[in-house]
């Protein structure tokens, strides 16, 4: 309801009030009047005439005072809807929201949920007798709503909030760890991903990471069949994680390193079909991940295999496959390069094989800045490089 319309309200109850007061006042005057003829004719008229009129003023004042007791009572009613109007947009955003139980204490006690008191005078009946339910539920509709809608915000409120837990995160965040560590501590990898295999034995993620711990676990094995063992199994898992996401560049990398493993067990035959393998997919993950100097590292290992190879094996390559392999010191030497340009000093086994290519183009200074360069450096650096004949089919 506007300002003007509230007023205009309000004035007319007034002027209507005092229209009524001035007819009372008129009614008595015109009573008293009549009284002084009806007491000269009657004085058992008088009587009862003064004690009807006594009676009828009374219930007039009563009832006019009533009226002007509900103006006033409208009069609060209406002020205290004009106050919530404004904030009316923003306390239904709030219960949209779900604000806190502080912030609903706060909004009951602002002007919208305030219902003024009503006091019932003696001998008026009450305004809500006789009004229908559309009426009563007009007026208490609204409240009844929000009240409802602040209990369901309480009892969500009272319910605990529970991060679901992502178990295969946490086993993956657990292996990392492992493999980041030195010792016998290391080896542990392998146990603690076998033992949610059959949970997670799809999952690309895990089975890379369980290719490495393989990997990690031929490093400390202490017996030659256990050690095979270990790459073979590790090499299926690889082949598995590429099969299920062949853009895994980790998944082709570790798939790779076990294939080298293997070169140590194998006859020759199969350590150059190995050799091929490890080569496709460390190309592969340098693809997929030119940022990782271990692919690069790898690589400039195996091109340095290959270019020590003798005439004979050269032709025993060819003779088995059709095209020998072929690789330079120059081309191992650009790969050992390039890992020490991502990641410099990576790895002290970078600076041995960097002094091997320089020596064997005749760069003895760098070769001997190299040699340096890796007695300065601890055994223990960014990733534990393996020893493996690489490719030593052809050595």
């Amino acid at each position: 309801m506007a300002q003007a319309d509230s007023r205009a309200v309000a004035l007319g109850v007034l002027a209507g009030a005092a229209g009524i007061s001035l007819a009372i006042a008129y009614f008595r005057k015109v009573g008293a009047g009549d009284g002084r003829v009806v007491h000269l004719s009657s004085n058992a008229d008088h009587t009862g005439g003064s004690l009807g009129l006594q009676t009828g003023q009374a219930e007039v004042l009563d009832r006019l005072g009533a009226l002007i007791h509900c103006v006033s009572e409208l009069k609060e009613e209406v002020k205290a809807l004009k106050e919530a109007l404004p904030h009316l947009q923003d306390n239904v955003r709030d219960q949209l929201r779900g604000r806190s139980r502080e912030e609903i204490g706060a909004r009951k006690a602002s002007p919208l949920h305030r219902t003024p008191a009503r006091r019932k005078r003696a001998g008026v009946p009450d305004r809500t007798e006789g009004q229908s339910s559309e009426d009563a539920e007009s007026e208490g509709g609204y409240i009844t709503a929000l009240t409802d809608s602040e209990e369901e915000e309480s009892d969500d409120e009272r319910k605990p909030l529970q991060e679901p837990v992502d178990e295969l995160m946490a086993l993956l965040q657990k292996a990392d760890r492992l493999h980041s560590c030195n010792g016998a501590e290391k080896a542990q990898g392998l146990n603690a991903l076998l033992e949610r295999k059959e949970e997670f034995d799809q999952k690309w993620q895990y089975l890379w990471r369980l290719s490495r711990a393989y990997a990690d676990a031929h490093d400390f094995a202490m017996d030659l069949a256990e050690k095979k063992s270990y790459a073979e199994n590790g090499k299926k898992v690889g082949e598995e994680a590429i099969s299920i996401n062949p853009q895994c560049a980790e998944g082709h990398q570790w798939y790779a390193i076990l294939c080298g493993l293997l070169t140590e067990y194998e006859s020759i035959q199969n350590k150059i079909k190995h050799g091929y393998l490890f080569k496709d997919h460390l190309h592969k993950a340098i693809e997929l991940k030119p940022e990782d100097p271990l692919s690069y590292y790898l690589l400039g290992r195996w091109c340095y295999a290959v270019s020590q190879c003798t005439w004979i094996e050269r032709k025993i390559a060819a003779t088995l496959f059709g095209e020998p392999p072929s690789a330079t010191v120059q081309d191992a030497l650009q790969n050992f390069l390039k890992a020490e340009e991502i990641s410099p000093k990576y790895s002290k086994f970078n600076y041995v094989f960097l002094a091997k290519c320089y020596k064997d183009l005749g760069q003895r200074s760098r070769a001997r800045q190299m040699c340096d360069a890796a007695s300065a450096m601890s055994i223990v650096t960014k990733e534990v490089f393996f020893l493996f004949g690489l490719i030593r089919f052809i050595v």
